[in-house]
């Protein structure tokens, strides 16, 4: 019998850009929506006799492609994923890695049966939870209890599993006071926490996760990582998309690059890191959206720029342990007045922080801080003889007291060598320099105490 969980083969997936309708295409009813709603998985699923499940793409037209995967094509399409194929053995926890964009969450909703692929096919064996975006697969107006009843019957479970895992779901997700409360009142990181609850203890075969960890606080972070390892441990099969290099170091036996929907490297998860880390070397200092309709944010506030200069003001990617560093980020602030957080995340090439700063000044009330409509800039000035030698990827976001506006992952990133200089930090020390986050210039005094030896 074979072992493989999941297999993927020539896997591909089109989007046609902007918004089309075709002539023969209409409002539906309600009652149309629901009946295609429940219809849809007994269209989706086809059961064969090993217990396989197996999602192929529609039968192969003629369809316009794209020369270049991840690049729009001459006719209004653009190919998320381009015939990715790989294999998954039982109980293998596979990490997939890549920028923003290369296709790792369309890839989960292929295999998650929310959409159809394109071209090519996916068998996946065992029953499938999901955690692709917070709250996935919950009905707001059903309470937090329904809706860990109705996760576990959509994975074919009985009602008696489901209330032999009811009180440990509820534990880990901590939110018990709120069991009997619906969804819809719920926040992002409640409904998250329960989300992963729910996905983590029903006992699927493969559990397939996406970057949604970062939404809950560094505390649940931690607790969720634990239940990863728990769950690998087990022997079920995962698939993990994450930002978090050290997760996925950690966790992961195995590890896949997706660049612009292809997949560039699979190997052991320190080899496929390290390419991907070599790819962000290529990447500039700078990123700039100026058309502020399509710039990242909301109706509050967009990101315009965000960049890194040397002491000259100068776009640059390559510094010494002994320059200053300054990160700039422009804003238009679209409501008026708000008070307006600007913060960067520094985190080394494994995704650990180094160190967070914002703008936000605690000598002043907020209300002293508000901003009129307009284009803004905020800079963040690193002091030289601060940073260690090493790559930092900086996180930029976009907040006020009560939201979050924008939050642009691996924004720019840059790298700080160290030219051995006997007049900097290091003195005379000729050896490697420990690989500590930070190797700040600190005052320090020395004095002869009056006590004589004896």
């Amino acid at each position: 019998m074979s072992n493989i969980a999941i297999r993927v083969e020539n896997l591909s997936k089109r989007y046609r850009i902007g918004q089309y309708v075709g002539s023969g295409a209409q409002y539906k009813t309600l009652r149309e929506s629901l009946t295609n709603a429940v219809s849809a998985p007994l269209r989706w699923l086809r059961q064969t006799g090993d217990g396989r499940r197996k999602t192929d793409a529609p039968s192969p037209a003629s369809r316009p492609r794209s020369s270049v995967p991840g690049q729009p094509s001459t006719d209004g399409f653009i190919w998320a994923l381009r015939d990715v194929s790989f294999e998954v053995k039982q109980g293998e926890v596979l990490g997939i890695i890549g920028r923003n964009g290369a296709g790792k969450s369309t890839l989960l909703k292929v295999l998650s049966r929310i959409t159809e692929p394109t071209e090519g096919g996916a068998e996946l064996k065992g029953r499938v939870g999901s955690l692709l975006e917070v709250g996935t697969g919950f009905h707001p107006e059903l309470t937090g209890r329904e809706n860990i009843y109705l996760s576990g019957a959509i994975l074919g479970m009985t009602r008696k599993e489901i209330d032999r895992k009811f009180d440990e779901i509820v534990d880990f997700s901590g939110v018990e006071k709120f069991i009997d409360t619906p969804v819809k009142r719920y926040s992002s990181g409640m409904r998250v926490r329960l989300g992963f609850a729910v996905a983590a203890h029903l006992e699927p075969e493969i559990l397939l996760i996406d970057e949604v960890l970062a939404v809950g606080d560094v505390a649940f972070q931690k607790k969720c990582l634990g239940k990863m390892g728990d769950v690998a441990r087990e022997g079920r099969t995962v698939l993990f998309v994450s930002h978090n290099m050290g997760a996925v170091q950690q966790l992961c036996t195995r590890a896949i690059l997706l660049n612009e929907g292809t997949v560039l490297l699979d190997d052991l998860p320190r080899t496929v890191v390290g390419e991907y880390l070599t790819i962000g070397l290529r990447q500039t200092g700078e990123r700039v959206w100026p058309d502020m309709n399509q710039a990242p944010g909301d109706e509050v506030a967009r990101l315009r720029a965000v960049r890194v200069l040397d002491r000259h003001g100068k776009v640059c990617t390559n510094f010494d342990v002994r320059d200053p560093v300054s990160i700039e980020m422009e804003y238009w602030v679209l409501r008026n007045p708000e008070c307006l957080n600007v913060s960067f995340y520094f985190h080394n090439e494994r995704g650990e922080i180094i160190f967070i700063s914002r703008n936000a000044s605690t000598d002043s009330p907020p209300g002293d801080r508000k901003q009129s409509v307009g284009l803004y800039r905020s800079t963040c000035h690193i002091p030289p003889d601060f940073l260690n030698d090493r790559q930092v990827y900086v996180m930029a976001a976009l907040t006020s007291e009560t939201e979050v506006h924008t939050i642009q992952r691996d924004a720019v990133m840059f790298n700080v060598g160290d030219a051995m200089d006997p007049k900097g930090v290091r003195g005379n020390y000729q050896d490697e320099w420990p690989a500590a986050a930070v190797r700040p210039r600190l005052q320090w005094t020395t004095k002869r105490s009056p006590l004589e030896l004896g």
